[in-house]
């Protein structure tokens, strides 16, 4: 494992001493009970915020949080969508990170708890953002929001989510948006690149882990060669929102979100920083991790800043 920070390291060292079995081993509700059962163990305490908010929004539950300082009328806001896989995760695993978000750019962060395969495969999940997407601009004055200033980001799943939403948005199939806040993304389903066979077992999300939760999200071949569930297959990449990714150096994912982000800087525009010693998921580790940290003030700063 050279190279892996020490934080990385250690995190990892925990996981393989923890004995548990890979989620590919599970179903998608044994593997959704442990997930939910062992987040919170590499999260810090959640921050207050000013407000917190749940809705239903045409069928979609949502919730809001309204950051520390945020203005209110004309605030920005963030459509933030959370990892795991299509499959696994909801608005309670990424409460930290949207807390955190919230009150760093005085914003009004928002999560939808979109549709879970393989109960609804592809496209159900975008189509849940889609929707959210749409009444946050319809609600923006009563939300206090800014219609033209809000993103959309997500980690992993959600950040292809995120990224996907930002290409049906230039194309006028979903509502405008001002940045895509892009946290080691998923944007190939071919799952072929050099980071899958080098980092395939043992940092954490494994290449067959990915290859389960793919099969529930996308069970056929025609899916997965669709730019809604891969957006590194998209034409072009023309005129698209800001984009601010992160990525991790050993992560499976690590070779198409670096593709993408390549594709993203020469098409379009995009500010990419890339954690080398560092695992995927490693923003939902911020216990473990104190990287997780940095990348986010980081991510938060240039939103702020650029987007």
């Amino acid at each position: 494992m050279s190279g892996l920070d020490a934080s990385a390291a250690a995190a990892l060292r925990a996981m393989a001493e923890a004995g548990a079995p890979s989620l590919a081993e599970l179903t998608p509700e044994a593997a959704r009970a442990r997930y939910d059962a062992g987040y919170a163990a590499g999260q810090r305490p959640q921050e207050a915020v000013a407000a917190v908010t749940d809705d239903v929004w045409e069928g979609v539950r949502v919730r809001i949080w309204r950051g520390d300082g945020a203005p209110a009328e004309k605030a920005r806001a963030l459509l933030y969508l959370h990892g795991g896989g299509w499959v696994i995760g909801g608005i309670h695993s990424h409460e930290e990170i949207c807390r955190k978000i919230a009150n760093r750019t005085r914003s009004l962060v928002v999560a939808p708890d979109y549709r879970l395969a393989p109960e609804a495969p592809f496209p159900a999940a975008i189509e849940d953002c889609v929707t959210t997407l749409r009444h946050l601009h319809q609600r923006a004055d009563a939300l206090g929001i800014d219609r033209g200033q809000i993103a959309v980001g997500g980690d992993s799943a959600g950040g292809n989510l995120a990224a996907v939403l930002a290409l049906l948005a230039k194309q006028g199939s979903a509502a405008a948006v001002s940045a895509q806040l892009l946290i080691y993304p998923n944007t190939d389903q071919a799952q072929d690149g050099e980071s899958v066979r080098r980092f395939a077992e043992g940092y954490g999300l494994s290449a067959r882990e990915m290859a389960w939760f793919r099969g529930h999200y996308l069970p056929t071949p025609e899916a997965r060669r669709d730019w809604l569930a891969a957006p590194l297959l998209a034409p072009s990449l023309r005129g698209l929102a800001l984009a601010i990714v992160v990525l991790a150096g050993h992560d499976v994912l690590y070779s198409e979100g670096a593709a993408y982000a390549v594709r993203l800087e020469k098409e379009s525009r995009a500010t990419v920083r890339c954690w080398p010693g560092q695992i995927h998921g490693f923003l939902s580790m911020s216990a473990l991790i104190p990287e997780a940290t940095e990348a986010l003030d980081w991510l938060c700063e240039r939103w702020a800043e650029d987007g």
